[in-house]
């Protein structure tokens, strides 16, 4: 049950749909990869790979930024910045 005066619902999970969040991309480890972790802010488009189990070891979250990109990165690697307004 959620308290009326609390727009977030009560929940376990670290993040919701919607939350605005910053933190630092994964880069997936690949000697090939020229790619580098950099720091994001964004609003979160998916908790998790969508597949049950497959997040055990490292959870992951997907985020869309301003440009409309998305990153992805591991939950233990990103914060809460404020909620996000709910229509």
């Amino acid at each position: 049950m959620t308290s009326q005066n609390s727009p977030r619902p009560r929940t376990d999970a670290p993040f919701l749909i919607g939350d605005r969040v910053r933190g630092t991309t994964y880069v997936p480890p690949d000697p090939h990869r020229r790619e580098h972790p950099e720091p994001f802010e964004g609003v979160v488009v998916q908790v998790g790979s969508g597949y049950a189990g497959v997040d055990a070891e490292r959870a992951f979250l997907w985020v869309r930024l301003d440009d409309h990109t998305e990153r992805q990165a591991l939950v233990s690697d990103t914060e809460l910045v404020r909620e996000a307004s709910r229509k």
